[in-house]
């Protein structure tokens, strides 16, 4: 009978052979059996296995950490540089000192959120009555220190065609910089974020903020769908009056701005409220007394 595997060579290299060969197949083996993930150490990391986490071990979640922290009152950094759509060199405090704010941190290679953010809040400009550059003025930043004012041109372009009013560019402004000056911004704002390697994009929440002329955060307008009523009004507050009509001091005397919910509740329904209660108590202490007087009568008529 024939050998089904002969190995050469002397004793001892046929000894030394076998074991070589053995611990290559139990090392195999050991892999295969415990699912071996994706290194997350590695400068190429392609994730395999498990791709749905549905372990939930092979990556951390990708919203950790990520929030917006209202930070109401807080001072933007004026002096922070940055480059606006056509390339130039400007400090922050070029867009503050006459009239307030609404600023967006977006970045313009956003494949979804920051699309949103920016749509939503054309869609509110697009029914008030102020005009940028007027009566506010809007800024965006980009928090990518990457992109450039080539991508913030492409993207005022957008949105100027989306609004409608070419006339009102001089009130829209899209910026660039670097990480020192968008990290300054964000943390005044208490806007957290971070990136995400398994996607290649970054984890970040959704809002918009309005602030006053010099540069303190007045409102915070969360999500992607931005009331105009609140956009105006909270315009008109963080103006002190400055912008708006007589019909606007008079809402903001019968509305108040819940900064949880982010929107102007009617200050006026909790006295309307507490006014019809009052008044059936009344109505009913009333007609308790009458029924009371009614039945005296009855009885002193009877005897």
């Amino acid at each position: 009978m024939k050998k089904a595997l002969q190995i050469s060579g002397t004793p001892r290299a046929q000894h030394h052979a076998f074991f070589v060969a053995l611990a290559i197949l139990s090392a195999a083996s050991t892999a295969l059996a415990q699912d071996v993930g994706p290194t997350l150490n590695s400068p190429r990391n392609a994730p395999t296995g498990d791709l749905l986490n549905m372990k939930g071990v092979d990556r951390p979640s990708a919203l950790t950490g990520v929030t917006i922290e209202q930070r109401l009152n807080s001072q933007l950094p004026l002096d922070a540089t940055f480059r606006d759509e056509y390339g130039q060199t400007v400090r922050l405090g070029r867009y503050f000192g006459k009239r307030p704010v609404v600023l967006a941190l977006v970045y313009y290679e956003c494949p979804m959120l920051c699309t949103q953010i920016l749509n939503g809040m054309v869609r509110a400009a697009k029914v008030m009555r102020f005009t940028p550059g007027r009566d506010y003025d809007v800024v965006a930043i980009s928090f990518d220190a990457r992109e450039t004012p080539k991508q913030a041109m492409l993207k005022k372009a957008v949105y100027m065609k989306d609004y409608g009013h070419p006339e009102t560019a001089g009130g829209w402004h899209f910026l660039t910089g670097g990480p020192d000056s968008i990290k300054r911004v964000t943390d005044a704002v208490g806007f957290r974020y971070k990136w995400d390697v398994y996607t290649a994009t970054f984890a970040h929440a959704s809002a918009i903020y309005v602030l006053t002329p010099d540069g303190k955060l007045s409102k915070y307008f969360y999500g992607i769908e931005y009331s105009p009523k609140d956009m105006r009004l909270g315009l008109v507050e963080a103006s002190q009056n400055k912008i708006g009509n007589a019909v606007d001091q008079i809402l903001l005397f019968c509305y108040h701005f819940d900064p949880t919910s982010a929107k102007y509740t009617f200050l006026a329904m909790g006295i309307l409220q507490a006014a019809g209660a009052a008044t059936v108590l009344m109505l009913g202490g009333f007609v308790i007394i009458m029924l009371r007087r009614d039945s005296r009568q009855k009885g002193s008529r009877a005897a």
